[in-house]
């Protein structure tokens, strides 16, 4: 039986950053330090622009940080605490929304420490920064579907993250990647209903049809197969495919017996008739561009 699942994550910031500190208590037997003066010391030594940075991130000013961090790695290249620097100047580019230069100082400290132990923190911080690079800056406080956007930034993430998992399954930040994973499927899987419903309403079934079909075969552990379903039911519907229809909506019934596009007794309440849409004279004339009819209700969202 299909099944769909999903997490509950914490905070990218948050979590980067605590995993972040376990970090440099590992490896360098280090604390955050505190400081009296926030501004950059011009003549300080190695330890202390090490101190400094680590203040700085301690207290959230990432843009502080990563001018420490930087002047750090410049000024002793081959220091001891010159890994390390690079490693947090990954976080501080992240913790000021620099996501672009974060991936960068990650593939920098992937390509210059292949062998390091704590590499897998370098993949793991390319696939948060991949995700949390998204369109629009108010969308990070206005509530909205994600998956109605351009969801590249996901597949690219999906793709970081497995990488993580495929080089270092035994990882620490492996089970955060794994749950992260299993969110952005789901978010991947309902972007493609978006898309189907789209297509629906340009009356172009087939391509309804193959979205539905890729979410069923290729993301059956999502709450979007129900969806991906009752699509599938619905284009073999519009294309005269009754037999493909009763078989999709077979397994729909069996499976998701709640599904809303289902009557009592199993009976597929159709979103258009083989007739097609029902469309006024203006958007006839306007070829689907002005006045468009409604869309179609392929939503489906399980009860929590």
């Amino acid at each position: 039986m299909y099944h769909g699942g999903q997490s509950v994550l914490v905070s990218n910031r948050f979590l980067a950053g605590a995993l972040l500190w376990l970090l440099v208590v590992c490896t360098s037997g280090c604390s955050w330090f505190g400081g009296d003066d926030d501004d950059l010391v011009a003549d300080s030594g190695e330890q202390q622009l090490y101190r400094e940075a680590q203040r700085h991130l301690k207290n959230e000013n990432f843009g502080l940080a990563v001018r420490s961090l930087q002047m750090l790695e410049s000024r002793y290249p081959f220091g001891r605490y010159a890994e390390q620097a690079q490693l947090e100047l990954i976080y501080a580019h992240y913790g000021a929304f620099e996501f672009a230069a974060a991936t960068e100082s990650a593939d920098r400290f992937i390509r210059l420490h292949p062998r390091h132990p704590n590499v897998d923190y370098a993949f793991y911080m390319k696939g948060l920064a991949a995700y949390d690079i998204e369109p629009g800056f108010f969308s990070r406080f206005i509530p909205s579907d994600d998956t109605k956007r351009d969801i590249s930034h996901i597949q690219i993430a999906f793709g970081e993250f497995s990488q993580l998992l495929s080089r270092y399954p035994d990882s620490a930040y492996a089970p955060d990647a794994r749950q992260r994973m299993i969110h952005m499927r789901n978010m991947l899987a309902r972007h493609e209903i978006h898309v189907a419903n789209y297509y629906f309403r340009r009356g172009a079934y087939m391509a309804a049809l193959n979205r539905g079909k890729y979410v069923v075969e290729h993301m059956q552990q999502t709450p979007s197969v129900a969806d991906g379903l009752a699509i599938m039911a619905q284009a073999y519907l519009l294309l005269d495919l009754n037999d493909l229809a009763e078989d999709s909506i077979g397994v729909l019934c069996e499976n998701f017996p709640d599904h809303p596009n289902l009557k009592p007794g199993c009976v597929f309440d159709s979103v258009y008739t083989v007739d097609g849409l029902q469309r006024s004279w203006l958007n006839e004339i306007s070829f689907g561009l002005i006045d468009p009819p409604d869309p179609p209700q392929f939503n489906y969202r399980p009860k929590s």
